[in-house]
C-alpha cells in the first residue's frame, strides 16, 4: 500500500529536525555541560515539543549522542588498514595512522567526555570505547615485540594510558588553550610510546600526508 503524500515530507522534517538537534547539542554541550533541554531547543530553532518528541529527557539525548559515537568510532576502526598479521604496516606508521583516524572522532564528540561518567556512567563509556581500546593494544603488543615501542608497561596499559593523555588533549581542545587537527596528538602519543621525537614527527608527517 502506498503512503499518503504528506507523510513522507513529515518524516524527512522530523529526521531533519532529530539530526539538527543532535548537532547543535554536540556543539552547545561543549560550551555549557548544564545547559537545559529548553535551551538546547531554541538553540537549535525547534519548539519545545518537537525536542521532547524526539528526546523525551536529558538521558535519551545523551545516549543518542554516546550511540552516535560508538558507531562513529566503529567505523573508523573499520575502515583503517590492517594494523596487524602479514602484510601490515610497521607499527609506529599503524598506531600514528590509528590515531589520526580517531582524533576526528573525538574532536566531533569531546563534549561526552565532560559528560560521560557523570550522566553515562563507566560501563556505557568503555562499552562505547572498547572496540577503539582492543585496535590499540593489537598495534602495542604488535610494537612492543617488534622493539618499536618500550616495554615497561603492557600492552593493554600503555593502551590505557596513551587513551587517557589523548582525552586530557582533547580537553585542552576544548577549553580553547589547544589548537590541533590530530597531527601534534599523533606525535606526542608516538613519542609516549617509545618513539623517538624526531621519527615520531617524520611518521606522522607522512602518514597525514598519505591521508589528504
Amino acid at each position: 500500500m502506498s503512503q499518503p503524500a504528506g507523510r513522507v515530507p513529515q518524516r524527512r522534517n522530523a529526521r531533519s529536525n532529530r539530526a539538527r538537534i543532535l548537532a547543535t547539542a554536540r556543539q552547545e554541550l561543549g560550551r555549557n555541560p548544564d545547559i537545559t533541554l529548553e535551551e538546547l531547543a531554541r538553540a537549535a530553532g525547534v519548539v519545545r515539543r518537537t525536542l521532547f518528541g524526539h528526546f523525551p529527557g536529558r538521558a535519551a539525548l545523551l545516549e543518542a549522542l554516546a550511540e552516535e559515537a560508538g558507531e562513529a568510532l566503529r567505523a573508523a576502526v573499520a575502515s583503517a588498514p590492517q594494523a596487524t598479521g602479514e602484510g601490515a604496516e610497521p607499527a609506529e606508521r599503524a598506531l600514528a595512522r590509528f590515531a589520526l583516524s580517531m582524533w576526528p572522532v573525538g574532536d566531533r564528540y569531546r563534549m561526552l567526555l565532560a559528560l560521560a561518567h557523570r550522566d553515562l556512567g563507566r560501563e556505557r563509556v568503555t562499552e562505547i570505547i572498547e572496540p577503539a581500546r582492543a585496535a590499540a593494544t593489537a598495534i602495542l603488543q604488535r610494537g612492543q615485540g617488534d622493539g618499536v615501542f618500550h616495554t615497561h608497561l603492557p600492552p593493554a596499559v600503555l593502551s590505557a594510558a596513551l587513551e587517557a593523555m589523548t582525552v586530557a588533549l582533547l580537553e585542552e581542545v576544548n577549553s580553547g588553550a589547544l589548537e590541533d587537527d590530530g597531527t601534534r596528538a599523533a606525535v606526542v602519543l608516538l613519542i609516549a610510546a617509545g618513539v623517538p621525537e624526531k621519527h615520531a614527527r617524520l611518521v606522522v608527517e607522512d602518514v597525514a600526508a598519505e591521508r589528504t
